[in-house]
């Protein structure tokens, strides 16, 4: 199992590489990425190249067992590009350009830029084709700001012909009647902002998938040099997990060998476990396959505030977890903490003094514990029952019109995996293109912008004896953005057997009492923020509201439809009522935890031909006892387990059983 660090050598002596590389090696580290942000280093004029500082560095390493994957550094461009191509740099959405001084500050369609990027890439990977030690590619760092400027203007309305191939067809699909927007000319077409100005939902929503396409484009430019010079190599990209929103990531992965992202629990936050195993299941669903971490939390974060220091334990679990959701490879970001520049509080494994303390000793733990592990945990695949459909267009469409003030896609979509999450349940995070047929359940949340096909699919599978649950605010918008002339949930009406009849947006302080019945008890429960009144037409009402003026009224229903079953939620419920629904599902469709275990331990199931792996994470904040039956060989420690385990917090352990 490739297990590694972040490394930089151009930040240190050369004198101390050696001892780095033999620390790495007495922590099990077996692999480094290397050179994403060096560009000027390897390039310090135009068309000059010096890579022989970068193949003593990793020519050290290799005479520890230490093998490298490297960045393309187009996140960083050189400073004498920038001051003679001004016009590369990106331009934000109060149309002004980024100067020099941080990292992704250019544009991707700029034709400059992307001339400059072709030749640095080709530089390197003709340098390095072939050697033995470069076992593959990421591409650039962490995609992707939007862009405002002139380049990205004119690509934007060469995207928009292509796509439509006249303006008729554009102007009807936008309706741009409204206000007199027609356009007889494509340069009539302006960049959307979102500043006081309302733009055309069409408009909005468009310019949104451009810049996405355009990053997978700047990315497939990339890509394709690559493959030409060192072909057999796997190539990936570090995304940002479930939280970033701007691109859509099914696209972005499409192109790449593996994905492969960034975990900072602690400087993200550290919500809550649950968040953390919905950014790895999110990763995994990109391409249905394993991924990478190419940058793990390792000490505290910051650039100009600190945050938290990772909490003894807590580097060693974050580790397992990503390995337990699909993780065949954790590389540590980084190495050493920087002396110099914007990340100087950016810490890593080492503190700026390069002394291995409490985090080194802690990674070094797990390095023993992968080198006699590792080999059984690749290539072992998470196999879920259930799935959540992400739809970045939705996501896309509420940025423009998010509808209500405290509406938000990204926590609706969290409070449904949580619950599952809470029961233990295997999830896979979905592309609407997804095929669901082996999932019993699927839970597709407030999907507001619902082209036909995607509906019609959703309608096979629960016909075929899926179990469904969608939400309010879905099947709004065709794939235009452009409100259904259908009542609401549009095409998804007969499938959920249920029409809205009015709706109503809450303010941040209301709350609603949702009553629920029929299957699921009697019990009484809150919601807010938004209110569809149901109208059945042939469901059962399995909840209603309990004040303000829908008192009585249905809130969520559940349908018959073939051999399955569609539940509407008209409404965004706490969480509790979350958990009373996913329980009933999962009991109706026998969907089961891996094994039975007390609150606050994660059980993640791993299965290959090689037999089946048990990940048992305790992140509660005392000890658990778990009951794993006949048990098998616990990975983590090498110990033979059975019957009753005490598990410590934030213990871990891997059963083989």
């Amino acid at each position: 199992m490739y297990y590694g660090a972040d490394y930089y050598p151009e930040h240190w002596p050369e004198a101390r590489w050696t001892e780095d590389a033999v620390l790495m090696r007495e922590a099990g580290i077996n692999v480094v990425r290397m050179a994403e942000f060096a560009w000027t280093r390897m390039e310090p004029r135009e068309g000059t190249f010096d890579f022989a500082w970068l193949d003593r560095a990793i020519d050290v390493l290799a005479g520890h067992g230490i093998d490298v994957v490297l960045g393309t550094p187009t996140a960083t461009p050189p400073a004498w590009l920038m001051r003679s191509h001004p016009e590369c740099f990106l331009v934000e959405e109060d149309r002004r350009p980024l100067t020099f001084g941080h990292r992704r500050n250019y544009c991707p369609t700029n034709s400059t830029y992307r001339d400059h990027t072709r030749r640095i890439v080709a530089a390197m990977a003709e340098h390095y084709a072939g050697h033995p030690a470069v076992i593959g590619w990421q591409i650039d760092n962490e995609f992707g700001d939007r862009c405002y400027c002139d380049s990205c203007v004119r690509a934007f309305h060469i995207w928009l012909e292509a796509r439509y191939g006249s303006l008729e067809r554009l102007n009807a699909a936008w309706g741009t009647d409204f206000w007199s927007h027609i356009y007889t000319a494509w340069n009539e077409i302006p960049l959307p902002w979102s500043g006081s100005h309302t733009h055309n939902p069409g408009l909005a929503l468009d310019y949104r998938r451009f810049m996405s396409d355009a990053y997978v484009d700047y990315q497939r430019l990339q890509i394709e040099i690559l493959r030409q010079y060192d072909p057999g190599k796997f190539i990936t990209h570090n995304f940002m997990g479930f939280g970033y929103p701007k691109l859509n990531y099914y696209d972005l992965a499409q192109d790449l060998d593996m994905v492969a992202w960034d975990n900072y629990p602690r400087f993200q936050g550290l919500r809550h476990a649950s968040m953390l195993a919905l950014a790895h299941d999110t990763m995994r669903g990109l391409k249905s396959a394993n991924f990478w971490v190419m940058e793990e939390q390792s000490g505290p974060a910051g650039q100009t505030q600190l945050g938290k220091t990772p909490r003894p334990g807590e580097i060693p679990f974050w580790t397992w977890q990503a390995i337990a959701h699909g993780a065949d490879a954790i590389v540590y970001f980084r190495w050493r903490t920087c002396r110099f520049g914007a990340e100087e509080y950016w810490h890593g494994i080492l503190d700026h003094d390069g002394v291995p303390r409490r985090r080194y000793r802690e990674v070094a733990k797990v390095g023993a514990q992968l080198q006699r592990a590792g080999d059984v945990i690749v290539g072992s695949r998470v196999k879920a029952r259930a799935a959540l459909l992400l739809s970045y267009d939705s996501r896309f469409g509420f940025q423009n019109q998010p509808l209500n003030s405290v509406f938000s896609y990204e926590r609706v979509f969290e409070s449904y995996y949580r619950a599952l999450w809470n029961r233990n349940i295997g999830l896979d995070v979905v592309s609407p293109d997804a095929d669901l047929s082996d999932y019993a359940i699927v839970i597709a949340p407030s999907v507001y912008i619902l082209p036909e096909d995607v509906a019609r699919r959703l309608r096979e599978y629960v016909s075929a004896g899926g179990a469904l649950v969608t939400s309010c605010r879905s099947g709004v918008m065709d794939e235009h953005n452009v409100v259904v002339n259908q009542t609401l949930p549009g095409p998804l009406s007969e499938l959920c057997g249920v029409v809205v009849d009015e709706y109503d947006s809450l303010d941040s302080v209301d709350a609603v009492v949702l009553r629920a019945e029929g299957p699921l008890g009697d019990a009484q429960f809150m919601s807010g923020v938004w209110v569809d009144v149901l109208e059945p037409q042939g469901a059962e009402v399995i909840a209603r509201y309990g004040s303000d003026y829908y008192a009585g009224q249905p809130a969520v229903t559940a349908h018959r439809f073939g051999e399955g079953l569609a539940v509407y939620v008209g409404t965004v419920p706490d969480v509790a009522f979350i958990d009373v629904l996913c329980r009933w599902l999962c009991e109706e469709f026998d969907v089961r935890a891996p094994l039975d275990v007390p609150d606050g331990v994660e059980v993640v199931e791993r299965n290959s031909d090689a037999g089946r792996l048990l990940f048992l994470l305790n992140g509660a904040g005392g000890e658990r006892v778990v009951d794993v039956g006949v048990g098998g060989e616990d990975l983590v420690s090498g110990d033979m387990v059975a019957g009753h385990v005490a598990i410590p917090s934030l213990g871990v352990v891997v059963l083989r059983a």
